[in-house]
C-alpha cells in the first residue's frame, strides 16, 4: 500500500506538464496500453474515475513484480471528492481460467501473473491480457470498475520524492520495525556459509530423515539454525534486516526514508498490512500538500525524465489533460480514506497449501458486503447498525459496475 505510491495528483500534474513541454517521447515511454488490449469501455463524458495505483520492487528485488502496495483512487469531478482505498496484499481472489477450473491467487501476485502468463498457462490471459487481469481482479473485490492504472517501482518512488525535495509526514504513532528487509541482502548468509551448506538439503523435499538426525546429533546450535531459517529468518540471518524507528509527530522524509515508512509491516506497534495501508493513505495526503505548495511544480519538470523508466500507465493524454485541470486545484478536493480489516469485512484463513490469506467474512468469493461498504464510504453514508451483514446495498448515486 505495499505499497510505494505517489499520489495520483502528482502523477497527473507532472506527467501532463512534461508531455506538453517535451512532446510525445516521455509519454510513449510510460504509456503501456496495447492496441489490441481489451479493457473496460469508458464513456465519452466521465465525471468519475477509478484509478489503480500499484507499487512494486522492480528488477534487483525479490519478487520484482509482486505488488508490494495496492491502492484505488476514486476521483469524482462533480462532488470534488477523492476516496482512497488500500488493498491488503493477502486478499485471496478467484481468477478466470481457460479450462474453467477453480483457481485462486493472492492479489499481490496478479500484476506479475499478467506480465508473465506462461507461469500459469491455464489463467485466461487471452481474455484478460497484461494489466487487464489485475484490473478485473480488483474490480471483482471492490465492485468498482477500474478505468486505468499507474505503476511505479521502488526506484521511481524514491526518485519522485527526492525530485519534490522530500515531504513532511505527520507520523500518527511512534513505532519500531526490527525486520525491515535490506535490498540486495535477501540471500546473504551472514557469515554462516559453512553451517548452511550442512543443512541446506534439509530445506528441500525428499531428504533422508536418518541423515538429518545424524547431521544434527549433539549439535543444538545447528538444529536451532535450521529451525530459525523457516520459523524466524531474522534470527537465522540478522544481516538481512535493519531496525527502523519513527517518532510520532511531523517528520521530514527523503525518498529512501519515505519508502521505508510506507513499506514497513513488522512493527509490534503499527505493523500489519491494514496499519500499513492507513500509513500509505496518510502519506498520500502529505504528497498532496507538497504538490499544492509547489503549484504546478515547474521547477521539477526538467528532472522528470529520470522517472520515465519507472512509471507505467494506460491513462490517455486526453484523460490526463482533463484530470490535471482538477489536480492542479486539488486543495478544493476532500480526501476520504476507506479502510478494511480482518475485524469487520474480512477474516483470516489459509489456502490449501498453508499460506496465510484474507477472504470475505461471509465466505470465499462473497465480496458483496465489501462492495456495499466501499460504495457507502465513497458516498460518506454511515451503515445502519441493524442492517443485516448479508444484505447488499448499492447506492444509486454511485455507479459501481458501469
Amino acid at each position: 500500500m505495499k505499497k510505494a505510491l505517489l499520489v495520483i495528483g502528482l502523477f497527473l500534474i507532472v506527467l501532463v506538464a512534461y508531455v506538453i513541454k517535451s512532446g510525445a517521447d516521455f509519454y510513449k515511454a510510460i504509456f503501456n496500453k496495447k492496441p489490441n488490449q481489451k479493457g473496460f469501455v469508458l464513456p465519452k463524458e466521465k465525471t468519475q474515475y477509478n484509478i489503480l495505483l500499484l507499487g512494486y520492487g522492480g528488477p534487483g528485488h525479490d519478487g520484482p513484480y509482486l505488488t508490494d502496495s495496492m491502492m484505488v483512487a476514486h476521483i469524482d469531478l462533480k462532488t470534488n471528492k477523492t476516496a482512497l482505498l488500500s488493498l491488503p496484499r493477502d486478499l485471496w481472489i478467484k481468477l478466470p481460467t481457460k479450462s474453467k477450473a477453480d483457481f485462486h491467487a493472492k492479489i499481490n501476485s496478479i500484476y506479475q501473473l499478467g506480465l508473465f502468463p506462461t507461469e500459469f498457462p491455464d489463467v485466461d490471459t487471452q481474455k484478460y491480457p497484461d494489466t487487464t487481469l489485475v484490473k478485473k481482479a480488483v474490480s471483482d473485490i471492490t465492485g468498482l470498475t477500474i478505468d486505468n492504472y499507474v505503476t511505479i517501482d521502488f526506484t521511481g518512488f524514491t526518485k519522485g520524492i527526492d525530485i519534490l525535495g522530500g515531504v513532511v509526514v505527520d507520523v500518527q504513532k511512534t513505532f519500531d520495525d526490527y525486520e525491515y528487509p535490506i535490498d540486495g541482502k535477501e540471500k546473504d548468509l551472514c557469515g554462516k556459509d559453512e553451517d548452511f551448506a550442512k543443512i541446506e538439503k534439509f530445506l528441500k523435499p525428499g531428504f533422508s530423515e536418518d541423515e538429518k538426525k545424524d547431521t544434527l546429533k549433539d549439535k543444538p546450535e545447528l538444529e536451532k539454525f535450521l529451525k530459525d531459517i523457516t520459523e524466524d529468518p531474522k534470527e537465522a540471518f540478522p544481516c538481512r534486516y535493519e531496525h527502523l524507528h519513527f517518532d510520532k509527530g511531523k517528520v521530514f522524509m527523503n525518498g529512501e526514508t519515505a519508502l521505508k515508512y510506507v513499506r514497513s509491516r513488522h512493527s509490534a506497534q503499527d505493523g500489519n498490512d491494514f496499519a500499513r495501508g492507513a500509513r500509505q493513505q496518510q502519506f498520500v495526503k502529505s504528497i498532496k500538500e507538497k504538490v499544492i505548495s509547489l503549484g504546478m511544480v515547474t521547477k521539477v519538470i526538467p528532472l522528470l525524465d529520470e522517472l520515465k523508466n519507472h512509471i507505467k500507465t494506460d491513462i490517455s493524454v486526453d484523460d490526463m489533460k482533463k484530470l490535471v485541470g482538477e489536480a492542479k486545484d486539488s486543495g478544493k478536493y476532500k480526501v476520504i480514506n476507506i479502510n478494511v480489516s480482518d475485524t469487520d469485512y474480512l477474516k483470516s484463513s489459509y489456502s490449501d497449501y498453508g499460506g496465510y490469506i484474507l477472504i470475505p467474512r461471509l465466505g470465499m468469493d462473497r465480496w458483496g458486503e465489501l462492495h456495499s461498504m466501499i460504495a457507502n464510504g465513497i458516498l460518506e453514508i454511515t451503515p445502519t447498525p441493524s442492517l443485516s451483514p448479508t444484505k447488499k446495498v448499492t447506492p444509486t448515486a454511485l455507479k459501481i459496475k458501469r
